[in-house]
């Protein structure tokens, strides 16, 4: 039962999603690489990632026992220690860069550890919980999966690992603030400074549309720059125009809650797509 604990508070849904955007990433770089590299690249950042998660939960107790979602948690419940929660996060941390360092390359493991050290330091400890910059912040380092697969496959960091990290931030923006509105009640419960609590739900909206916008022409960069082909730019091109339709559409509905979750839903797919394409085209 406790290595069932263990495996919960390491949140493998965000590691599943991350692991599809490293394909992405690492297939972008358009260099031979070999498919035992490949699974190397995604056990280490796995295991990073896992790390980043495992010490969310250990300083997240407080804050995830007033949230409806969170407060089953094992953490929250005392059913692991703060103490086992800590040693597990930097066991987890330690083993994905020594990975990624010794069996992938240099670059790839600072990456990782830029990302881990934007989640635990910048996002977790302060400004989760202290500005509405925060979701920019973790944005951070949920764009960095991609470019650690890129430069995975490379072992450059060059412009198409920065267009990456450029669609994968954008991309994170209107999908963190969807959940901020389809989760309102528990955010305004522990008190954290997410756009749609510290500002109107309209102005929530119209960030949204923008980083959409944003996204949607940036998106379309990996072929304009040579590094993915025209399926890829056509599939970019319909999915983006139905994810700003469905975006403004927000401005007129009745339900916010349920608009919300169209949003985060098709932002799933969206991301799942283009990283699709990138491996395919």
């Amino acid at each position: 039962m406790l290595s069932k604990h263990y495996f919960t508070l390491t949140k493998p849904g965000i590691i599943f999603g991350n692991i599809i955007t490293t394909l992405g990433g690492f297939y972008l770089a358009k260099t031979p690489a070999s498919f035992t590299l490949l699974l190397l690249a995604i056990c280490g950042l796995s295991l990073v990632i896992a790390s980043g998660c495992v010490f969310n939960n250990f300083f997240d107790r407080d804050i995830d026992s007033l949230m409806e979602r969170t407060k089953q948690r094992p953490s929250v419940l005392g059913l692991v220690s703060g103490r086992q929660l800590f040693s597990f996060g930097l066991l987890l941390g330690l083993l994905g860069l020594s990975v990624l360092f010794f069996f992938v390359n240099s670059l790839s493991a600072l990456m990782a550890l830029i990302g881990l050290m934007f989640y635990v330091v910048f996002y977790t400890l302060y400004f989760k919980r202290s500005s509405v910059w925060g979701t920019a912040v973790g944005s951070v380092s949920g764009a960095m999966p991609p470019v650690v697969g890129y430069c995975a496959a490379s072992g450059v960091f060059n412009n198409g690992a920065l267009v990456l990290f450029v669609i994968l931030a954008l991309w994170q923006m209107p999908h963190s603030y969807a959940i901020a509105i389809y989760r309102l009640n528990d955010y305004r419960a522990a008190n954290l400074p997410v756009l749609p609590v510290k500002k109107t739900m309209q102005y929530t909206k119209f960030s949204m549309l923008i980083y959409v916008i944003a996204f949607a022409i940036v998106s379309l960069l990996p072929t304009v720059l040579g590094y993915a082909g025209w399926y890829y730019f056509f599939v970019a091109l319909c999915l983006n125009a139905y994810w700003i339709y469905i975006t403004a559409k927000g401005f007129n509905v009745e339900n916010d809650y349920r608009w919300a979750k169209q949003v985060f839903s098709f932002s799933i797919l969206i991301i799942t797509m283009l990283c699709f394409m990138m491996v395919m085209d």
